[in-house]
C-alpha cells in the first residue's frame, strides 16, 4: 500500500491522535528553542545565558509560559479591537498547522494498526504548506494596522514587502525540486531522494531556499519588521500579555515548519543518509530521530545567525532578494528545465552535462576576467560617502578660532576700551551748598 492509501484508511481514533501530538509538537518545541537559543548565544557572547529557573536554567522558558496569561493587557485607545484581537489568532493558527503534510518516518504500527508518520498526503502537500507559511503575513499587517500606532504599521508594511519578496525566491527554488522528483507530494519527494539527497544536487536551489526561509520568518538579519532600533518592538509594539505571546509562538513555529520542510525537500527527510530504504536504519521509529536531527540542526543556524550577522539596512535586504535571489533563481530554474530534457531523450549522459556545465562556467569566469575595468570619469564634484555625506577636502584647514570665540573676543576688547575711557574722564565736583543740603536731610 502506498502512503496515500495508509493514511486513508487510517481509523477515526488514530488521526485524532495524530493531529493533537502534531500541534503540540509546535508549543513544546517553542518552549525548548527559546532556552537553547539564550544559552547558544550566551556561549557565543561569553556570557552564561538562563541559569536560574530549574536545573541550570531549563525552566525559564515554563516560568515566561506561566507568566505571560497573567500580565495586564494594555490595549491603546485608537486601536481597531476586533481585527486587533483577531490578528494574533490569524498569525499563530497557520503556523502550527504546517507540520500537518509533513512525513517524519516510514510505515510504523501504532497500537496494531499500521500507519505512517504523516497525518495527510495530499498530490500538492509543498502548495499546502506554502499557503499555510503565506496567511501568517496576514495577521502581521492586521496587528501593525489595527493598533493605531505609528512603529507598528511600518513594521506591518515591512513584512508585507519582505514576505512578498521573499516568498517568490522560495517558490522558485522548490520548483527545481519538483521537477527532479516528479511532484508536488512531500511523501514522493523524500522517496525520490534514496539515490541521492537534493541539498547537493540542486545546490543552488538549496541555498536560495535557506536565504529565503530567515526572511520569511523575520529573523535576524532580516528582522527589519521587528526592528528595537528604529520601530521600537515592530508591528507587535501595542501588543502585551498572552497576544504578545501567540506573536512570540509563531515565530519559533514558523522556523519550524521551514526547517522541517527543508529536511523533507533537501536533506533527504527521514532517511538516514548513504543507506537504502531497505536498511534497518530506515525502518520503524529510528528515522524519527533522523528528521529531527536534521532539523535541529537547521534551527541552530537560525541562532548561529542572529549571534553572528548585524541587521541589513532595509535597501540592502530588498536590493538581495529582487536583484541577486529572484534572477539567480530564475535562471537555475531555466537550466534545470535545460537539464531534464536532455536527460528524458536519452542521448546525453550526467557525466557529459557535467562537463559541459564546468566548460561553459570556465567560459564565462574568462570573460568576466577579460573584461576592461569601467573607467571613472573625473568630475569636479565632491565624492559621497555611502550615506549621502560630503567628503571633506584634502586640504582643508581647520580654523583656530570659532565665530563665536571671535564674536566674543570683540565684545571683550569693546569692553575693555569703554572702561578705559571712564576711567579718562575726572568725577564731578561737589558744591559745598550741596553738601550742606545733604546734611540737612
Amino acid at each position: 500500500m502506498t502512503r496515500a492509501e495508509l493514511l486513508a484508511d487510517d481509523p477515526l481514533w488514530l488521526i485524532l491522535l495524530k493531529a493533537v501530538v502534531i500541534l503540540l509538537i509546535g508549543p513544546i518545541l517553542t518552549v525548548f528553542m527559546i532556552v537553547w537559543e539564550r544559552k547558544a548565544l550566551g556561549r557565543m557572547q561569553n556570557r552564561p545565558g538562563p541559569n536560574r529557573v530549574g536545573p541550570n536554567g531549563w525552566f525559564q522558558s515554563i516560568a515566561d509560559a506561566i507568566k505571560l496569561p497573567f500580565k495586564e493587557q494594555v490595549i491603546p485607545d485608537t486601536a481597531d479591537r476586533k481585527i486587533y484581537f483577531l490578528a494574533p489568532m490569524i498569525v499563530a493558527v497557520p503556523a502550527m498547522i504546517g507540520l500537518a503534510a509533513i512525513p517524519f518516518g516510514p510505515e510504523v504500527t501504532i497500537f496494531g494498526e499500521r500507519t505512517v508518520l504523516q497525518l495527510i498526503e495530499l498530490p500538492v502537500s509543498v502548495l499546502l504548506i506554502l499557503a499555510g507559511a503565506s496567511v501568517g503575513v496576514y495577521g502581521i499587517i492586521l496587528a501593525g494596522w489595527a493598533s493605531g500606532s505609528p512603529y507598528p504599521l511600518l513594521g506591518g508594511l515591512r513584512s508585507a514587502a519582505q514576505v512578498i519578496s521573499y516568498e517568490i525566491a522560495m517558490g522558485l527554488s522548490i520548483v527545481g525540486v519538483a521537477l527532479y522528483a516528479q511532484s508536488l507530494s512531500t511523501g514522493e519527494i523524500v522517496a525520490a531522494q534514496e539515490h541521492g539527497w537534493y541539498f547537493y544536487l540542486l545546490l543552488p536551489s538549496f541555498v536560495i531556499y535557506l536565504i529565503s526561509m530567515v526572511g520569511e520568518t523575520n529573523r535576524a538579519p532580516f528582522d527589519l519588521p521587528e526592528a528595537e532600533s528604529e520601530l521600537v518592538g515592530g508591528f507587535h509594539t501595542e501588543y502585551s500579555s498572552m497576544k504578545f505571546a501567540m506573536f512570540f509562538l509563531a515565530e519559533y513555529c514558523n522556523m519550524i515548519i521551514v526547517s522541517a520542510f527543508a529536511t523533507t525537500l533537501f536533506l533527504g527527510g527521514w532517511m538516514f543518509p548513504f543507506v537504502g530504504l531497505d536498511s534497518p536504519l530506515n525502518q520503524g521509529w529510528l528515522p524519527l530521530l533522523w528528521f529531527f536531527g536534521k532539523t535541529f540542526l537547521l534551527l541552530f543556524g537560525f541562532i548561529w545567525l542572529r549571534g553572528t550577522l548585524p541587521r541589513f539596512r532595509y535597501d540592502q535586504f530588498m536590493k538581495l532578494g529582487w536583484k541577486v535571489l529572484i534572477p539567480v533563481a530564475l535562471i537555475w530554474v531555466m537550466v534545470i528545465s535545460l537539464i531534464r530534457a536532455i536527460r528524458t531523450d536519452g542521448t546525453v549522459s550526467t557525466g557529459q552535462i557535467l562537463v559541459v556545465g564546468a566548460i561553459v562556467i570556465a567560459v564565462l569566469v574568462l570573460l568576466t576576467l577579460l573584461l576592461p575595468e569601467k573607467e571613472v570619469p573625473e568630475e569636479d564634484s565632491v565624492p559621497l560617502t555611502g550615506g549621502g555625506y560630503p567628503v571633506p577636502p584634502l586640504d582643508l584647514t581647520v580654523p583656530t578660532m570659532t565665530p563665536r570665540q571671535k564674536a566674543l573676543r570683540k565684545q571683550e576688547a569693546r569692553k575693555s576700551v569703554e572702561s578705559q575711557q571712564s576711567e579718562q574722564v575726572e568725577p564731578a565736583s561737589v558744591s559745598s551748598g550741596k553738601e550742606a543740603t545733604d546734611g540737612d536731610l
